[in-house]
């Protein structure tokens, strides 16, 4: 099984109708599809059976044992178990779609099995950390010059409160339009994975952070001729990216010097244990979330549990 120079213009176009059938029929998000592309592209170029003719594409002739020694070499050099599962399951269901369009007869990944993610818990803020982290943000606002660095503190601690009051993802955030935005209910609309919208309740402090930031920050950082209908604008005035929100979050994290906790999900994470911890229902928290499965939102609750016997064990004089 040596690997392949590069990958057969069949294949390639397999990849692509393939992800086309991702975006347009499933309507998978854009990360979603890039991830798929990239383990199959990698999948056709690190395999190579013995093709009668050298176009053939591999994805037409791969076999239960070709795709098992696949998982095997990528595994000897030390690629994680959450990755190789990941993996597994883009194969999977591109190998099942092949036969459903006809292009193959049998299903070789139909028995494919990975290693299980690693499973551990989400890291989280503490109530007291998430306190900190925002106390510090309010003293950036109050101390930033209301023309320069004004703004950008108030969007920064706006988008902070919205991200641990909703539990909403970044994708979720970056999208989010003013028309989006009920100040009259204090709720947002969001459009998380599949393109599925629900409707999200704001704290009072994320409405009063968004509220000023639409009224005293926003209108300074919009674009000169550039009217676009984004809640959050970059520092060049147009929808803030993905990667920017990111670095504020972690900037956030690393100010606190308290914790490990490192990435943009953490507020996302402390959001939902938070609740849990507050008695909101397992369902309510699942519909919050925009988790498909409860099985994604019981992951907290094992937070919690985690963090309720901490306690037992520091103040139990027996435990």
């Amino acid at each position: 099984m040596p690997p392949a120079s590069s990958t057969s213009s069949q294949d390639a176009e397999l990849i692509e109708e393939y992800c086309y059938h991702l975006a347009h029929e499933l309507n998978r998000s854009e990360h979603t599809i890039r991830s798929y592309r990239s383990d199959l592209t990698g999948l056709a170029s690190d395999l190579q059976s013995v093709p009668a003719q050298e176009t053939d594409s591999i994805f037409r002739q791969l076999t239960l044992d070709d795709l098992r020694q696949w998982l095997g070499q990528l595994t000897r050099h030390g690629m994680s178990r959450t990755t190789l599962a990941r993996k597994s399951t883009s194969v999977r269901q591109f190998m099942a779609w092949l036969v459903r369009q006809g292009i193959r007869e049998d299903d070789p990944a139909a028995r494919l099995v990975a290693s299980k993610k690693a499973s551990h818990l989400p890291d989280t803020l503490s109530q007291a950390q998430m306190r900190q982290a925002l106390e510090g943000l309010e003293v950036r606002v109050s101390e930033a010059d209301p023309k320069n660095g004004g703004p950008v503190a108030l969007r920064n601690i706006a988008m902070v409160e919205m991200l641990y009051s909703t539990g909403i993802r970044v994708a979720e955030l970056e999208g989010l339009d003013i028309d989006d935005v009920d100040f009259s209910r204090s709720t947002i609309k969001v459009t998380g994975k599949g393109k599925k919208q629900r409707v999200v309740p704001l704290t009072r402090p994320a409405v009063k952070t968004l509220d000023t930031w639409l009224k005293q920050g926003r209108v300074h950082m919009v674009a000169e001729n550039h009217h676009t209908p984004a809640v959050f604008l970059g520092v060049r005035g147009k929808r803030i990216g993905a990667r920017q929100i990111r670095e504020v979050v972690n900037d956030v994290l690393r100010e606190l010097g308290n914790t490990s906790a490192s990435g943009v999900h953490v507020l996302r994470h402390t959001a939902a244990t938070h609740l849990l911890d507050g008695g909101a229902d397992l369902r309510s928290v699942q519909e919050l979330l925009g988790h498909e499965s409860l099985q994604t939102t019981q992951l907290y609750t094992h937070v919690s549990i985690d963090r309720l016997r901490q306690g037992y064990n520091q103040a139990h004089p027996r435990a």
